[in-house]
C-alpha cells in the first residue's frame, strides 16, 4: 500500500466510549494527543491508544451475519474507507487530518465475552481486520477528513573502518556487502531505505562522533565493520562499548561460535551488538566472509529488536 493508492481514502466516522469492553458512539470530532483521544477509555501511554477499522470489512462482515452494524459498533475509534488497513505494516506512518499515527498492532486476541459483539452474534470482525496505532502528532479529527499512508522507513549508517580503505589504497568491499543486505530486508519487509554509508580510519575519536551523530539523528541501527580483531588498530568494540547503554551478547556469541566450529579463527573476533539510545548497533568484522556469516543471523532478529527499543509489543 503507497500514498498512491491510498489517495481516496477518507474518515467516515469517528467514535469513543467512557468505558472499555464496550462499544463506541459516533462523535462530531474526536482530538488526539499524546496519549490518544481525548475522553476515550482506550488513551494512556501504550501502544493500542487508536483503532481503526474499514467500512469495507465491516460491510463483508454484516452481510456474513445477514445484519447491519453501526460506526464504532466494534469499538473501532477511526472507521475508514477506501484504503486497505490490512496492507499496512507495523511502523507504517498514517497521516489523518492534521494528526499523524504509527502503526503498531495488526489485529488482536479476541475478548471472546467481554466484547459486546461476539456476545450478540457469537464473533467480531475486528480482532481480524482492525488495526491500532499510537499518536505521534496530535490534532483534531472529524469525518470526511482525508487518510494517507506512507511506508515505515528504515534508517541506518554502515560505517567502515579502514585506514586502507579511507587512504583510497583499498576498496572497500564489506560495507557495500552490508547494503546489499540491508536493502534486501527492507525489500522484503516492505519498508524503504534510507541507508548512509561512510568510511573512516580506525580512530577511536572519529568512530565515536560517528554513532553518536547516528543516535543524535535516532538512526534505526548503525553497523560498523572493521576493527573487531586483536590488533593494535583494532578499537571498534571498545568505542561501541563505550557508547552504548545496552548489551545484545547472544547474537554475536551465537555466530562466533557457529563459525568457530568451521574456523577456529572466527572465535578471535570482538563483534559487539549494542543498544545506544534509541539505535541498534552491531559492531561486524571487516571482510565480505564475515558480512556474509554475521548479517543472516542478525537479520533474524532485527525487526523484533527495532520494535522491543520502540516499546512495541508484537507478540
Amino acid at each position: 500500500m503507497s500514498e498512491e493508492n491510498s489517495k481516496n481514502a477518507v474518515v467516515v466516522s469517528v467514535n469513543t466510549s467512557p468505558e472499555t469492553g464496550t462499544t463506541k458512539t459516533p462523535v462530531p470530532k474526536i482530538v488526539l494527543n499524546e496519549t490518544g483521544i481525548v475522553g476515550d477509555a482506550h488513551a494512556g501511554t501504550w501502544h493500542r491508544q487508536v483503532s481503526l477499522l474499514a467500512t469495507e470489512s465491516i460491510d463483508r462482515f454484516g452481510a456474513s451475519m445477514n445484519r447491519t452494524f453501526a460506526f464504532g459498533e466494534f469499538a473501532e475509534n477511526i472507521t475508514t474507507r477506501g484504503i486497505d488497513l490490512l496492507a499496512s505494516k507495523i511502523g507504517d506512518r498514517l497521516s489523518v487530518g492534521p494528526a499523524e499515527l504509527e502503526v503498531t498492532q495488526i489485529g488482536k486476541k479476541c475478548h471472546g465475552g467481554a466484547c459486546a459483539i461476539y456476545q450478540q452474534v457469537g464473533q467480531c470482525v475486528m480482532p481480524r481486520e482492525g488495526i491500532f496505532c499510537r499518536v505521534l502528532r496530535g490534532g483534531e479529527i472529524k469525518a470526511d477528513d482525508a487518510i494517507h499512508h506512507r511506508r515505515r522507513i528504515l534508517h541506518c549508517r554502515i560505517i567502515t573502518l579502514s585506514d586502507r580503505a579511507y587512504r583510497g589504497e583499498y576498496e572497500d568491499r564489506s560495507g557495500p556487502r552490508v547494503l546489499e543486505f540491508m536493502n534486501t530486508f527492507c525489500e522484503t519487509a516492505g519498508w524503504q531505505a534510507n541507508i548512509l554509508c561512510q568510511v573512516i580510519p580506525d580512530e577511536a575519536v572519529q568512530l565515536e562522533s560517528a554513532l553518536l551523530a547516528a543516535k543524535a539523528a535516532e538512526m534505526d541501527v548503525a553497523i560498523t565493520t572493521g576493527g573487531t580483531g586483536i590488533g593494535p588498530r583494532d578499537i571498534t568494540p571498545e568505542v561501541v562499548l563505550k557508547v552504548a547503554d545496552k548489551t545484545i551478547p547472544g547474537i554475536m556469541d551465537q555466530v562466533r561460535l557457529a563459525c568457530g566450529e568451521r574456523n577456529p579463527n572466527a572465535l578471535l573476533s570482538r563483534s559487539v551488538a549494542t543498544v545506544m539510545g534509541r539505535t541498534l548497533v552491531y559492531a561486524l568484522p571487516g571482510s565480505v566472509k564475515a558480512v556474509d556469516e554475521y548479517m543472516p543471523e542478525l537479520l533474524k532478529t532485527f525487526e523484533h529488536a527495532l520494535f522491543m527499543i520502540r516499546g512495541l509489543d508484537t507478540h
